[in-house]
């Protein structure tokens, strides 16, 4: 923060509270005193005051310091802004001005645009009108260290800005605010399938702008599994014959255009392929990767093919996908028909090998693709409850069976991302928000140095009865409860009451998604996704 301008704020913020402005010290007071906040996710500090200022429809940008000329921040700033405002708002313009904020000033630190896990998604904002009694900077400003805290900010200011309807102006009410941000974990992801039931582009972006609404920046896309195979692999063409039809398919140039979409939201692209289950789908371009034809899975672990295979799909795959991170899956590997497949149960017994250490093989020699290709890999906890003591040190544990996982994995120096099926995963429809709400990453882990080898988590989107048809009102609200979970510091999220301040900040949230075009459903639904159960405004039910 430039010395000038941290000067200013400070003298702003002394002006605020000698004026006996409304005070957050922090969410968690807030939360104690009952008084909703309703910004989603809460931040980690602010001041607000008493004011109401007006933002000029014309509302310009200033991109000041060595990132804020970025155009990923412009490209933002216009994003935003169009969601801010409607399309006739210049038409209503009062042509005399009288407008308290007219330009947005976002300073950025560093114009590196490199997106990697851990990436600074830190930013401040002021807001105030110039030449109040609260206040000696007037309009709004964000500072960031990179342009993703920058992209973090703009989705804060915009859920300040608030459209009157007696007025038609667009307003920032408690106005001054001083916010300061960041998030508690790296990885705060959201896993959407597009194998159970194909997801066009156009709707896996909308999944994408929504995720950044709730600051969510890991898109986990299982692209692949036992009942489709819809991407294109160049060096095995065949591989998407596995696809459900022709019209259901991902071209390369699909998944780079996904990943680019994903990066201009500050979220990464977390690619997987399931292995050596959930993958009978592979074999209908290449049926030898097959141990039988009764065999459709696991792969066949006797076949130097099978492994040229998973090297290709992971070498095309790197030139799409730069997250540093590759999930390869490794649950549910059923290998009773290894057993039953000769030639498998001879090499077996050749090796004297039993179907768990083939098991154990396969996984570690993907493992080993994978870090070759300078992936991380991320596995499903069962390789961890299988042979914890073989798996590569850089090994990232998914959880997803049950609480209680992550202590164990931290406690053997290895990272872990939390997902418990039993309370985040969004295809469990009578999994109240609540629950997504409530459930603790950290839960079980008292040591400070193992609780940093937690990233975060992630909720689940599995595609078995969802498509284009109900996949956002399946995710949304819920998934925007565990959002704020994963951003907001656990003291602030902790003092909050659940059944009112948190109720209706949520009721706001998935009214804001609504009006913003994301088909979140009602938020008190007793089973997840359904519609409304009668008439009733969006903010009660």
């Amino acid at each position: 923060m430039p010395p000038k301008l941290l000067t200013y704020l400070i003298l702003a913020l002394l002006a605020a509270s000698a004026a006996a402005a409304r005070r957050h010290p922090s969410p968690a007071s807030s939360a104690a005193a009952g008084e909703p906040v309703y910004l989603w996710p809460l931040p980690r500090n602010f001041t607000s005051g008493s004011r109401t200022l007006l933002v000029d429809p014309d509302l310009a940008l200033d991109g000041q310091g060595p990132g804020g000329a970025a155009a990923a921040v412009a490209e933002a700033f216009e994003r935003y802004r169009s969601l801010v405002f409607s399309p006739w708002a210049h038409a209503a313009r009062n042509a005399s001005g009288g407008y308290d904020v007219g330009k947005l000033t976002v300073v950025v630190a560093s114009a590196d645009e490199k997106l990697e896990l851990g990436v600074d998604e830190s930013y401040t904002i002021y807001v105030a009108a110039a030449g109040g009694v609260n206040s000696i900077v007037g309009g709004a400003t964000i500072e960031a260290n990179t342009i993703y805290g920058a992209i973090r900010g703009l989705e804060t200011f915009s859920q300040l800005c608030v459209f009157n309807y007696d007025t038609k102006n667009v307003e920032v009410r408690h106005a001054p605010w001083y916010i300061e941000d960041e998030p508690r974990f790296a990885f705060r992801g959201l896993l959407l399938d597009t194998s159970r039931h194909f997801l066009p582009v156009d709707v896996i972006k909308q999944v994408i702008d929504s995720m950044s609404f709730s600051k969510l920046n890991v898109l986990h896309w299982h692209i692949i599994d036992e009942q489709s195979f819809p991407l294109e692999v160049p060096s095995y063409p065949k591989l998407w014959k596995g696809s459900y039809s022709k019209l259901e398919r991902y071209t390369v140039e699909d998944a780079r255009d996904i990943v680019s979409y994903a990066r201009k939201r500050g979220i990464h692209v977390m690619a997987e392929i399931d292995v050596p289950g959930h993958a009978e789908s592979w074999g209908k371009g290449y049926p030898k990767l097959w141990p039988s034809p009764k065999c459709r899975e696991p792969l066949d672990v006797t076949s130097n093919f099978t492994f040229e295979v998973i090297s290709g799909i992971l070498s095309d795959m790197r030139k799409i996908f730069p997250f540093g991170l590759f999930h390869l899956g490794g649950d549910e590997v059923y290998t009773g028909c290894w057993n039953a497949t000769p030639h498998v149960k001879q090499w077996l017994h050749e090796r004297n090998m039993t179907t768990k250490d083939a098991y154990k093989y396969f996984v570690l020699k993907a493992q080993e693709i994978a870090i070759n290709l300078n992936w991380i890999p991320v596995n499903w906890e069962e390789t961890f409850n299988s042979f914890k003591e073989n798996l590569n040190p850089l090994t990232v544990v998914h959880n997803w069976l049950g609480p209680g996982v992550c202590p164990k994995v931290v406690e053997k120096g290895f990272r872990c991302i939390m997902s418990n099926q039993g309370v985040w995963y969004l295809d469990h429809l009578d999994v109240p928000w609540q629950d997504f709400y409530t459930s603790e990453p950290l839960a079980g882990i008292n040591n400070t140095a193992q609780q940093k080898l937690v990233l975060g988590g992630e909720v689940c989107m599995w595609g078995e009865t969802a498509d284009t048809s109900d996949v956002q009102q399946t995710i949304w609200p819920r998934a925007a409860a565990a959002a704020e979970r994963m951003w907001s510091q656990l003291e602030a999220i902790s003092a909050q009451d659940l059944e009112t301040t948190v109720l209706a900040r949520l009721h706001y949230f998935r009214c804001l998604l609504n009006h913003r075009g994301i088909a979140a459903a009602p938020v008190t639904n007793s089973y997840a996704r359904r519609p409304p159960i009668g008439p009733g405004s969006c903010f009660i039910q």
